[in-house]
């Protein structure tokens, strides 16, 4: 087959309508191409701010969680009298109704000035600081078990945070000698020698 001048000048233009078509095809899977790499880039931005965003409210949550577990913490501990100032005035007129209740034959008491407390070990506090009001009782008992119901009765009737540190028990004169002197008889069997105190939480930045 033969193309004269005529058929080239047909198939030019045919070969350009040809070309164009490409090229405008080429463009437009270019274009998709890049169009879809732009949005899987969006897409994967957007995916990642929603998932921080999620996290960012997930600890925000367990936070405020946390902040309402404090709070009531913190109020149960302030309703127990064991944050704020020493109640030295409620614990005497406590100890006085124990004295009434006669739980034990009969006790003596001081209570010493409030000190800084360190416990043993030592705990990472914050800005707690920890206070020990002391507290030393001479009690006069018949038997043991009345040093336990009188140590459970404090506890139960007295609000506050109340520790014994030790008690050391003998038993009560019962001669009059010269080493010993007279002492009312009261019935009691042993006597009891106590020291402890109450615990006081105090936020250490207040003024």
């Amino acid at each position: 087959m033969s193309l004269d001048k005529s058929d080239l000048t047909h198939i030019k233009w045919s070969l350009l309508a040809f070309t164009l078509s490409v090229a405008v095809g080429g463009s437009a899977i270019w274009l998709s191409a890049t169009y879809e790499s732009a949005a899987l880039k969006t897409r994967e931005a957007a995916q990642k701010q929603v998932r921080a965003e999620g996290n960012m409210l997930d600890a925000t949550q367990s936070d405020l969680k946390n902040m309402s577990t404090y709070a009531l913490e913190y109020a149960a501990l302030a309703d127990r009298r064991i944050v704020g100032g020493e109640q030295r005035l409620d614990w005497v007129e406590e100890l006085e109704k124990l004295r009434r209740q006669h739980h034990v034959i009969g006790f003596k008491y001081t209570i010493s000035a409030q000190q800084p407390f360190i416990p043993a070990p030592e705990l990472n506090t914050g800005d707690l600081k920890i206070s020990l009001s002391g507290l030393n009782l001479q009690i006069d008992l018949l038997h043991e078990m009345q040093l336990i119901e009188f140590f459970e009765a404090l506890r139960s009737d007295l609000k506050g945070w109340f520790i014994v540190d030790h008690c050391t028990l003998e038993r009560a004169a019962t001669s009059n000698t010269a080493e010993t002197p007279a002492i009312p008889n009261t019935g009691a069997q042993l006597k009891a020698d106590c020291a402890g105190g109450w615990i006081t939480l105090n936020n250490r930045n207040a003024q």
